[in-house]
């Protein structure tokens, strides 16, 4: 059993990031039995959520004549518009079944702000409004956090380079992750990831 200083965050198995769902990622459901296994591991475990009202901006189908994948600028800097995904209440934004959520402490929902997205399970993606999942580790007293999830180069990626940077060690598991890989944007996050100091296990 890892100390109690030590969490474990599994970010976003959800339906529409699996095989068959609105942004599918490939192999996405073949990390559940690992994520499953670490959770009997760790003393502190958190689920993250992807939750997005029917209106957000991130969605391509709110920019009218926008292509999916297409990126825009919004107030907060580029912003990738996606496929409409993980709303609010549906069969898509569900955890996977396969997933184990009864030992989770936490369930940490994200992007329920329309007007911007969340990629990072600590701050949205303005950099500076937090989610309140750094208090939530600090006073239950964890300096480490391990990463695993979906999608490696996006949502676990941005969730790591954020925890180093506010001050947590920190380590992704990658095998218990799968990317999207967008343009090359799993090895540019790789770099990104190891440049702030995140250890890839």
């Amino acid at each position: 059993m890892r100390p109690a200083t030590e969490a474990l965050i599994a970010i976003d198995i959800q339906y529409d990031f699996c095989p068959g769902g609105a942004l599918a990622v490939t192999g996405g459901d073949e990390i559940i039995p690992e994520v499953n296994a670490l959770m009997d591991s760790f003393q502190v475990r958190v689920l993250t959520q992807d939750w997005h009202p029917a209106n957000h901006s991130s969605f391509a189908a709110n920019h009218p004549g926008a292509a999916p994948f297409s990126v825009v600028d919004m107030p907060y800097g580029p912003q990738v518009l996606w496929p409409v995904h993980c709303v609010q209440g549906t069969s898509g934004a569900a955890f996977h079944a396969g997933l184990r959520t009864a030992p989770a402490d936490l369930i940490l929902r994200k992007g329920f702000r329309a007007s911007i997205d969340s990629y990072s399970a600590f701050f949205e993606n303005d950099q500076s409004t937090p989610t309140g999942l750094e208090g939530y580790l600090r006073t239950r007293g964890v300096s480490h956090v391990t990463l695993v999830g979906l999608a490696t180069d996006f949502c676990v990626a941005y969730s790591a380079i954020d925890a180093a940077r506010l001050g947590f060690g920190v380590t992704v598991i990658e095998s218990a992750c799968r990317a999207i890989d967008l343009d090359g944007s799993l090895e540019a996050q790789r770099e990104a990831m190891t440049d702030a100091g995140v250890v890839l296990a």
